[in-house]
């Protein structure tokens, strides 16, 4: 498809933009996307507010956005389980398939993937987007491109649920009630926990997190959350905690509250990175540190999931800003952090 498209670029810390780009040719093996959806991710605010998240280094003008939902309009000749009009939830990371991460189907651990927004890979705050056909997902009729958009925190909730080895007769417990501490709540109730209490400082997403399905919901600001949790599990101690707030404090918690010979799936980044813990405490408990980076095989699962109903995706949105307001939608998600559970752009109808 020949033309040209509207692009939004960052053009420095806390700054937007517009510019005209041409639509992308489509490869062979890839589809061509009208997209419909981007969700913004803490990662494209990171970006945004700092213009760097450890080694990656912005440099303007660069392209946010990585949880892509749209319509194919173009399929590359080799392309034969996707058609024009299919719409499609798009997997944003390409690995090399050679490494021995890829091989292993550990394919998140590439070192060679390239990530949509992850400098110096632009993202998908744009029009149209060319993308592997393999890693283009087709939506089934009730599942919309909105929910598209949100398959990708998704996976993650999915692979740090799936780390944790999470199953029918564990009572969990979510550190945090952000995007990926619902979707990780969801999740765990999508795999058979019948048990799943959150536990954030903020009573509107602790409220959200009620309204998603959790069992129960603990205010840290106000309860002691070890106590809470203890009382809850008379006295053992909960089976399997994921954590997403990324802090020592709630790291120091879960291992507070796991009962001997738990899980405990780390998923959240704390902004230094360290963190000074009760590792004598964990090692008398003999209990299972697990890491999330990503997510690999995932996205089936997920949409299945979805469609389903056993993941009521839909109802985690709690702003969508259109694309032609990029610039307010990336200054409201950074200045209202507290008001706003999930974010996302409209690109297109």
């Amino acid at each position: 498809m020949k033309g040209k498209m509207k692009t939004a670029v960052m053009l420095g810390i806390g700054k937007m933009g517009f510019e005209e780009r041409d639509i992308p040719e489509t490869g062979d093996d890839e589809v061509l996307v009208k997209l419909e959806y981007v969700g913004i991710c803490g990662s494209d605010m990171h970006y945004y507010e700092t213009g760097r998240i450890g080694n990656y280094i912005v440099k303007p003008p660069f392209v946010l956005g990585h949880e892509p939902g749209g319509v194919v309009v173009e399929v590359g000749r080799n392309v034969k389980h996707l058609k024009v009009g299919d719409r499609v939830a798009l997997e944003p990371g390409k690995t090399c398939g050679k490494c021995e991460f890829c091989r292993t189907g550990n394919y998140n651990l590439c070192p060679d993937v390239i990530f949509f927004a992850t400098p110096p890979v632009d993202g998908v705050f744009q029009e149209y987007v060319a993308h592997e056909a393999a890693l283009c997902f087709k939506l089934p009729d009730n599942v919309s491109t909105l929910e598209g958009a949100l398959v990708e925190p998704l996976a993650v909730g999915f692979h740090g649920a799936t780390q944790g080895g999470a199953h029918v007769g564990q009572t969990a417990v979510v550190m945090g009630a952000g995007c990926i501490g619902l979707v990780s709540m969801m999740a765990l109730k999508a795999m058979g926990v019948l048990k799943v209490y959150v536990v954030d400082i903020m009573q509107n997403r602790l409220d959200k997190a009620m309204n998603l399905g959790a069992t129960g919901v603990i205010n840290a600001k106000e309860q002691d959350v070890v106590n809470e949790v203890m009382k809850l599990t008379g006295g053992f101690g909960c089976d399997l905690v994921i954590e997403t707030a990324g802090t020592e404090i709630t790291t120091e918690q879960a291992i507070h509250m796991a009962r001997k010979g738990a899980n405990v799936v780390l998923i959240g980044y704390g902004k230094s990175g360290m963190m000074n813990l009760p590792m004598s405490l964990a090692l008398d408990k003999e209990l299972n540190f697990k890491t999330v980076f990503r997510y690999r095989h995932i996205y089936p699962m997920a949409i299945e999931a979805i469609a389903n109903g056993k993941v009521d995706l839909k109802n985690i949105v709690t702003n969508i800003f259109e694309f032609n307001d990029i610039q307010n939608a990336m200054d409201f998600s950074i200045h209202n952090k507290s008001e706003i559970v999930k974010a996302v752009v409209r690109i297109s109808k």
